[in-house]
């Protein structure tokens, strides 16, 4: 049975009781999962098969004061058994949808500079990279 990509709505947190090994980089906390689910502002897309999930997308859109609503992909996986079946693009594909339905007009993806499998994918998508650097640490 081939994969099928859902978008995950407030009530659908039950679709992840089963996830397959690296899909998410840490477990699930089931109260982070609700709020996340529940903000409009953010999108879950994921990849089933036989019940498992077996990859997943999350996205936020940035609405900014001087710019067009950007779709933010913060996150990405698919459980490396199942690489190279076209899950990863099926699932950005339909948060890219997702955020063409929020008026979105730009995709920006955070990605390790070190991490040339990422970087070949999301040009495949027709994506360019440019360096920056991202500052982190606690909130003061």
């Amino acid at each position: 049975m081939p994969f099928t990509v859902q978008l995950l709505g407030p009530d659908d947190a039950g679709l992840l009781t089963q996830v397959a090994e690296d899909v998410f980089d840490d477990d699930i906390d089931p109260a982070l999962l609700t709020d996340y689910l529940a903000d409009p502002g953010h999108a879950m897309a994921v990849a089933l098969e036989n019940g498992v999930v077996i990859g997943q997308g999350r996205a936020i859109l940035n609405r900014q004061p001087d710019a067009p609503t950007a779709l933010f992909l913060d996150n990405l996986g698919v459980t490396p058994d199942q690489r190279r079946r076209g899950i990863a693009t099926a699932l950005v594909q339909a948060l890219m949808r997702w955020g063409h339905g929020h008026d979105c007009q730009v995709l920006w993806v955070p990605l390790e500079t070190d991490n040339a499998e990422a970087g070949a994918f999301y040009a495949s998508l027709g994506l360019h990279t440019r360096p920056i650097l991202i500052a982190e640490g606690p909130l003061l």
